[in-house]
């Protein structure tokens, strides 16, 4: 069962994430800012993976440490959901059009963390969301997974779909990367014998 739950207390905020790997795409979530449920939702839904997060934040201040603790939470999970990450396909990538928005996201489960991060959102908030917080959530992400992930904004200048878009297309990359690789599921995808 490639499953992981993550808690996390701060003087900041109080987190429980639960990720199931191969799970249907059903969510839970309640991170007190809802531009950031829907991203999350949408990032279980097209991933395919179940995903459960309840967290209370320092919301009077902003949505910083919300975001930037859940994005360490979510990577967490992956990392401890894969284990040794024997048998994964370990790259994955994804072109996903959202309407007149083009992104693409690749991903190498790697074992080290690296963010290329190409969006230029045009707006500085969406509804009451700070847009400069996708890429802090990303960069959060990426440590915790332990993965290089590109994001990159091919087209677009409506930035509600240009996140929207990088969400379901890293939920995209990463279902490819986590994959089992049946011909290969005993083995860890690395010359070097470890991830």
């Amino acid at each position: 069962m490639r499953k992981s739950e993550i808690i996390r207390k701060t003087a900041e905020t109080d987190i429980k994430l639960v990720l199931d790997l191969d799970g249907n795409g059903k969510s839970n979530i309640d991170t007190g800012c809802g531009f950031l449920d829907h991203m999350l939702t949408l990032f279980a839904s097209h991933g395919c993976f179940d995903l459960d997060v309840k967290c209370v934040g320092d919301m009077h201040v902003d949505a910083h440490h919300t975001a930037e603790d859940i994005g360490i939470c979510l990577g967490k999970a992956f990392t401890d959901a894969l284990g040794d990450k024997k048998g994964i396909v370990r790259y994955g990538f994804m072109i996903l059009p959202m309407d007149e928005a083009l992104i693409l996201a690749s991903t190498d489960l790697s074992g080290r963390g690296y963010l290329g991060y190409g969006l230029d959102i045009p707006t500085q908030r969406v509804g009451d969301f700070d847009t400069e917080l996708v890429e802090e959530f990303w960069l959060a992400f990426i440590r915790e997974a332990k993965c290089a992930l590109h994001i990159k904004q091919l087209d677009g200048k409506n930035s509600h779909h240009i996140i929207e878009g990088a969400f379901k297309a890293v939920a995209r990359a990463f279902k490819a990367a986590v994959a089992i690789d049946e011909k290969r599921k005993d083995e860890i995808p690395s010359t070097k014998g470890v991830l």
